[in-house]
């Protein structure tokens, strides 16, 4: 069965019986991960704790939590945690995040982020062993540190938010998993091409590491709900090239669409939100979301696997109802009797 995973916000007014519903929907339909992150709203393990006392398999996924904010130790102790809990379904999911974030809300240095990460999985992967871990390396000194509490699982997933070279090349050397977000299809190969160089150096094969990318996505109810779709995807697409620094411009101008990321940057910085919206070309919204009727969004998920998905998590866009989550929950899933309750 082809695999796929949830992903919900959990930073928007969105109640626990609503976030409890949608991930026992996912549950029930086969879904193969639930994943949530950090930014203005609530800590991710705290929500992975509530769904995984409501779901029964599940895979919980912080998507992400970022390096800076919590010691190696800690983190081990925290993941260790949830997978006693949810008997053994814990992924962690960590990223660098970018400087605004770590320096603005965590009060720390944005230093060396490729160098700090890959020390602190070999800190965690130490520290899951049950060994004493004594490690002396640049960013962290650590002395007589061992977990008492050890996972379930055998080896935890980590998975690696990864869109750059460098940090590819990290994830195919140290990670089990690569979660880019806004990636056009036409990209992937060369994701896939830039993890084989990294796994290679640990004597593995591309292959061996999931790419498992944050797919936005909305299924429609009908033309002028598509249309209101679209616009949702559009403004949250202009929001990140535009509004999110420079990573995700880059991104999405190194993939063909530096035209569009001109006029969408410089639309949100002269305050025009309606226009850098205007501004996400057809071309780019055809390559990088999925939108349409159920069908659709299945024929356009396939698509993903076909250039090299393993896993699409799907999220959707800011402003997306809860009725609309539903479908798009059902019309996506793995199971066959999803297509009959899609059309409900």
């Amino acid at each position: 069965m082809e695999q796929i995973g949830l992903f919900l916000n959990v930073s928007r007014e969105t109640s626990d019986e609503d976030l409890i519903t949608l991930a026992k929907q996912a549950d029930d339909l086969g879904y193969h991960s639930f994943w949530t992150g950090e930014s203005w709203g609530r800590d991710a393990f705290t929500i992975l704790t509530m769904v995984a006392c409501h779901t029964e398999n599940l895979r919980l996924g912080t998507g992400i939590v970022t390096t800076y904010s919590r010691t190696p130790a800690l983190i081990a102790q925290t993941v260790a945690s949830l997978d006693i809990l949810s008997k053994g379904r814990a992924i962690l999911g960590l990223g660098s995040s970018g400087k605004v974030v770590v320096e603005g809300w965590h009060g720390v240095p944005f230093d060396s982020p490729v160098s700090r990460t890959k020390e602190y999985i070999e800190i965690i992967r130490k520290a899951f062993s049950g060994n004493r871990v004594e490690h002396q390396g640049e960013f962290y000194k650590m002395e007589r540190f061992r977990m008492i509490s050890l996972p379930v699982q055998k080896k935890v997933p980590i998975y690696m938010a990864s869109l750059g070279p460098k940090n590819l090349e990290l994830t195919g050397e140290n990670a089990d998993g690569c979660l880019p977000i806004w990636v056009n299809r036409e990209r992937f190969p060369e994701i896939r091409e830039q993890i084989s160089i990294g796994a290679a150096k640990s004597g593995r094969k591309a292959s061996d590491v999931t790419i498992a990318p944050y797919i936005f996505c909305y299924t429609s109810d009908g033309p002028n709900d598509m249309a209101h779709g679209e616009q949702l995807l559009r403004a949250h697409l202009a929001y990140y090239v535009g509004g999110m620094g420079t990573f995700y411009f880059n991104s999405v101008s190194r993939a063909g669409f530096n035209a569009e990321a001109k006029a969408i940057k410089n639309a949100w910085e002269s305050g025009n939100r309606e226009q850098a919206a205007r501004s996400v070309s057809d071309r780019m919204l055809d390559s990088i979301v999925v939108l349409g009727e159920p069908q659709k969004c299945r024929d356009q998920i396939s698509e993903f696997r076909k250039v090299g998905v393993d896993l699409p998590i799907i999220n959707f866009p800011h402003g997306t109802d809860l009725i609309t989550m539903g479908r798009t929950i059902s019309a996506l899933a793995p199971k066959e009797d999803s297509l009959i309750q899609a059309s409900v």
